[in-house]
């Protein structure tokens, strides 16, 4: 075997067993062979709901041409792991299935896979199996799952007028970085001072566990990741919480000093690049005002960050503060087929 052999030349039955190869030479696990996979739950103690996540990758729309197939691969499973951390769910398992061009080289396979086995092995994740096809575009579907006790689940419910909102990052890296390598067709090489900005889009991150701490206090009252951008983020917590809105301040505290740069040197609206982005993984949480001094000083002690952003209003819209003045932000965010 070439590492410039297709993988149609090696046919299914080969490629899985490149699979269980790697899998058992990174995690020390062999995958089961059936047409159901299987959990051990005996092990598991006091934890009484089993969460699921599925978001799927597609190439085509999902990785700029400008990331390389250990970075998709990597993606794959950060994208579906952040849905569960939101929550508060430390994820156990994963299930990946893999719909795959026959002109993929076999050499882009194994660096696909070892981009997600690496993260299987970064966040002790069970890789439990999946189902391998031919297809047009390089499609990763995986499934994770954890275990919660239901009231520790941070869910999108239960907001009130006057709650604020915070964040465990600063906002606009990924709508620079987006718009330097797919509009701009750009490199990092040629926008070296915008390196962060590129990263978070070719490397996207989880930071840190303040949805586990603040969940195990009980001192945030809902939740949500900003993976679909911060406005539609936004827009699906008010889905879930009827009659309200929000009211976000364009600070120091929402915007990343690398967005604001590249904001004023390309003249590239801020709001577009702040609200607008997507794919951050940032978290975003719903707390008691007169917990935030408390919630500051827990997440600093643990390492993390929490960063004030904004506050929830009773009009139904989302509207932000710059420079004194307040206006509504029109728009839906990043859908599909848009």
């Amino acid at each position: 075997m070439t590492q410039k052999q297709y993988i149609s030349e090696l046919g299914e039955i080969k490629l899985i067993e490149i699979i269980e190869e790697l899998v058992f030479e990174k995690l020390g696990k062999k995958l089961i062979r059936d047409d159901t996979f299987f959990f051990e739950l005996e092990k598991i103690k006091d934890q009484k709901m089993l969460i699921f996540n599925s978001d799927m990758l597609v190439s085509s729309s999902d990785a700029p041409k400008q990331m390389s197939f250990y970075q998709i691969g990597r993606k794959a499973v950060i994208m579906n792991i952040s849905d569960l951390f939101i929550k508060a769910v430390k994820p156990k398992g994963i299930i990946i299935s893999l719909g795959l061009p026959g002109n993929l080289k076999v050499s882009s396979f194994k660096e696909l896979l070892r981009g997600i086995i690496d993260q299987c092995e970064r966040f002790d994740l069970n890789y439990i199996g999946g189902d391998l096809n031919k297809a047009g575009d390089i499609i990763i579907n995986p499934i994770v799952f954890g275990f919660k006790d239901p009231s520790k689940i941070l869910y999108r419910t239960g907001i009130e007028v006057g709650d604020l909102l915070v964040s465990n990052n600063k906002f606009g890296l990924t709508g620079v970085g987006f718009d330097i390598l797919i509009n701009k067709n750009g490199t990092l090489y040629e926008y070296p001072k915008y390196e962060k900005s590129i990263k978070s889009v070719l490397e996207p991150e989880i930071f840190g566990e303040e949805a586990y701490i603040l969940a195990g206090k009980n001192l945030a009252s809902a939740a949500i990741d900003s993976s679909d951008g911060l406005l539609k983020s936004l827009k699906d917590l008010m889905l879930s919480n009827p009659h309200l809105g929000f009211e976000i301040n364009c600070d120091e505290n929402l915007i990343d000093k690398e967005a604001l740069l590249y904001s004023k040197e390309f003249n590239i609206s801020i709001e577009k690049l702040v609200f607008e982005g997507g794919e951050e993984f940032i978290h975003l949480f719903i707390i008691k005002p007169q917990n935030l001094r408390l919630i500051s000083k827990i997440i600093q002690e643990k390492g993390g960050k929490i960063f004030k952003i904004g506050r929830v209003i009773s009009e139904e819209k989302v509207n932000i503060i710059k420079d004194g003045v307040r206006f509504e932000l029109e728009g839906h965010g990043y859908e599909h087929f848009r």
